[in-house]
């Protein structure tokens, strides 16, 4: 009887750990199509059906698009994502990219409160072209389910918007408020109380061009609860 009630006081000693202490970080240190790290990512193509995954080559994070779909076909961005996370987050990684061209759209892609099924995916998009120049652009983008169905929350072109080779993106939320940063420096916010469940991950997008997909990507990437 005496061990038991030790036993209890021992567990009620123990810190309780909730989903806003959860972290999870890499290095993109394998080689996988699509991303899985130990089943620790869910893929775009697997669990959205229309849309592309996201492999792990060369140390980096990067798409599987085609480049030169039309339509709506060509909204299907590679995306991955995490799972058991709370709705607060924030999530980081290092960018990198070679030979950007202005006939080109490669962007990268910071995933927040990120959910997918069968012909849906739903969450906010926070994302930057592959470029440092007046052709550069940032945006947050509201996915709304079905293939090529989003809502553009912030947008800015140009200079203010460059991001270089080796820069740390990083985009929060926290309630309805989005933030996007630079190394640090914040660069847009917005708001959006749509959706209020997901999870964190990264995506890419490509069009106007085929064939490079492994020039741009991220490097290493962190995600936590708030």
């Amino acid at each position: 009887m005496k061990s038991s009630f030790y036993l209890i006081l021992y567990l009620l000693m123990i810190p309780a750990v909730t989903c806003a202490q959860m972290t999870y970080t890499t290095d993109f240190d394998s080689t996988e199509n699509p991303i899985s790290e130990n089943g620790k990512w869910k893929s775009g193509r697997c669990t959205g059906l229309d849309w592309t995954d996201v492999r792990i080559i060369n140390g980096m994070a990067c798409g599987t698009q085609s480049g030169i779909d039309s339509g709506i076909k060509m909204y299907n961005d590679s995306y991955a994502f995490l799972k058991g996370f709370p709705a607060d987050q924030t999530v980081q990684g290092i960018v990198t990219f070679k030979n950007p061209s202005v006939s080109c759209n490669q962007e990268v892609e910071l995933l927040l409160r990120w959910n997918s099924e069968a012909h849906r995916a739903t969450g906010y998009e926070c994302l930057v072209r592959c470029m440092d120049s007046e052709k550069s652009y940032m945006e947050i983008v509201r996915w709304n389910g079905p293939l090529g169905d989003f809502t553009y929350i912030t947008r800015l072109n140009g200079t203010a918007a460059g991001i270089k080779d080796g820069d740390t993106l990083k985009a929060t939320i926290a309630g309805s408020k989005i933030r996007v940063y630079v190394n640090n420096e914040e660069i847009i916010q917005g708001n959006d109380s749509t959706w209020t469940i997901g999870n964190p991950g990264i995506g890419f997008f490509l069009s106007g061009c085929s064939g490079t997909n492994t020039s741009f990507g991220f490097k290493s990437f962190t995600a936590k609860g708030l």
